[in-house]
C-alpha cells in the first residue's frame, strides 16, 4: 500500500520508518526550511532512527497526496491550515489518518471534525491513539494503539493493513470518547509533571483515578461512551504520559513549576483551554483541567491549585 507521512517531526519521522518496515511504500512529507526535513535529506536521520532506503522524502505537498492513505502527525492547531491546502490541492477519495491528539482551540472541534470540515466529503477520516514512545518502539518494546473511524471498512482495513509484532491494534468504537479521551489524557500528563515538580509523585494514583473520572463524565454528556476513558486512549495511555521520562506533556509540567524553560511541544497546553470551553458548553465539571488552566493561564500559585483539589466537599467517590 502506497503511504505518506505529512509531518517528519519525532512520531511522524518513527510512523513512516515503521510502516517501512511492515512492507509499504512510504513517502514522509516535511515543510521546506523544516531542520527535520534538512537532517533527513542530508543523513537519513534524525538522530533517533535512519529512515530506510526505500522511504521517499519530500517537500512537494502536491506530489506527496497520490498515495492511497494520508498520514496526518502535525501540532493539533496547525491541522486546519493544513487541511485546507490538501482541500486546495484537490484531495479526494483518499484515507486521511489522523496520529496526533489534541482538541481545537476556539471552536472546540476533536480533530476528525476538522478535517470533516475542509477537505471533501469523499475522503474516509480515521484515527490512531494510545500508549507508546518512538524511544520505546524502537527498543523493540511492544504497545497496543487503537485505530477509530466512523466508517467501519476503513477502520477494518487499517488494522489489518498496519499491524505487527511491534504494534497490536484494537478497533475502536467511540470515535467521540477516543478522541477526547485522547486529547485530555496530555492535560492529566501536565498536571502530573506539576506533581513530580512540587515532589508530590505519590498523589499520581489519585491523579490517574479522578482524572479518568472526569473525562469520563465530558465523554458521556458528550453523547460518547463514559467507557472509552478507561481504553486505551486515556487511563491505557497514563503509563506512557503520567510516569515517562519521554513524555512531552509531563516534563513540561514538571519545567513549569521549577521555572525552567521547555521548548518542545506539549499539546495539553493547548487542549487544556479547549477542553474547559467543551465542559462549559455541555455543563460539566474538570475539577483537575481548571485547576491545570488556573496555573498554565492565570499564573494561580500551583501549590494552591492543587491543593484546591483536596479541599472540595466530600462526597462518594462514584
Amino acid at each position: 500500500m502506497k503511504i505518506t507521512v505529512i509531518g517528519c517531526g519525532r512520531w511522524g519521522s518513527f510512523i513512516a520508518y515503521y510502516l517501512d518496515t511492515i512492507g509499504h511504500e512510504v513517502m514522509l512529507y516535511g515543510r521546506e526550511g523544516s531542520q527535520n526535513l534538512a537532517a533527513f535529506r542530508q543523513t537519513r536521520s534524525n538522530g533517533m532512527l535512519t529512515l530506510g532506503d526505500g522511504i521517499t522524502v519530500t517537500s512537494d505537498l502536491a506530489s506527496a497526496l497520490r498515495s492511497e492513505v494520508i498520514v496526518i502527525s502535525i501540532d493539533s492547531q496547525g491541522l486546519r491550515a493544513l487541511c485546507r491546502q490538501l482541500a486546495s490541492l484537490g484531495l479526494e477519495n483518499r484515507c486521511i489518518l489522523l496520529c496526533m491528539k489534541g482538541l481545537e482551540i476556539g471552536t472546540g472541534c476533536r480533530l476528525s471534525e476538522v478535517v470533516a470540515q475542509t477537505v471533501s466529503p469523499t475522503n474516509k477520516i480515521a484515527v490512531w491513539i494510545g500508549p507508546g514512545h518512538v524511544q520505546e518502539f524502537l527498543a523493540g518494546i511492544p504497545n497496543c494503539m487503537v485505530i477509530d473511524s466512523a466508517d467501519r471498512p476503513t477502520k477494518y482495513m487499517l488494522v489489518k493493513e498496519l499491524s505487527s509484532r511491534l504494534i497490536r491494534f484494537y478497533y475502536g468504537s467511540d470515535l467521540i470518547g477516543n478522541e477526547i479521551g485522547a486529547a485530555a489524557k496530555n492535560v492529566i500528563g501536565i498536571a502530573a509533571g506539576m506533581l513530580d515538580g512540587l515532589s508530590l509523585g505519590t498523589l499520581k494514583g489519585a491523579l490517574m483515578s479522578r482524572g479518568t473520572r472526569e473525562i469520563s463524565r465530558l465523554i458521556k454528556t458528550m453523547g460518547g461512551n463514559e467507557l472509552s476513558a478507561y481504553g486505551l486512549c486515556h487511563l491505557g495511555d497514563y503509563e506512557a504520559t503520567v510516569f515517562s521520562e519521554y513524555s512531552h506533556n509531563r516534563k513540561f509540567g514538571e519545567c513549569f513549576v521549577r521555572n525552567q524553560p521547555y521548548t518542545k511541544l506539549a499539546e495539553g497546553y493547548f487542549t487544556v483551554k479547549a477542553i474547559l470551553s467543551l465542559a462549559e458548553a455541555h455543563n460539566t465539571e474538570l475539577p483537575i483541567c481548571e485547576a491545570v488552566y488556573k496555573v498554565l493561564y492565570e499564573n494561580a500559585p500551583t501549590s494552591e491549585a492543587l491543593q484546591s483539589l483536596f479541599t472540595r466537599s466530600l462526597k462518594l467517590e462514584f
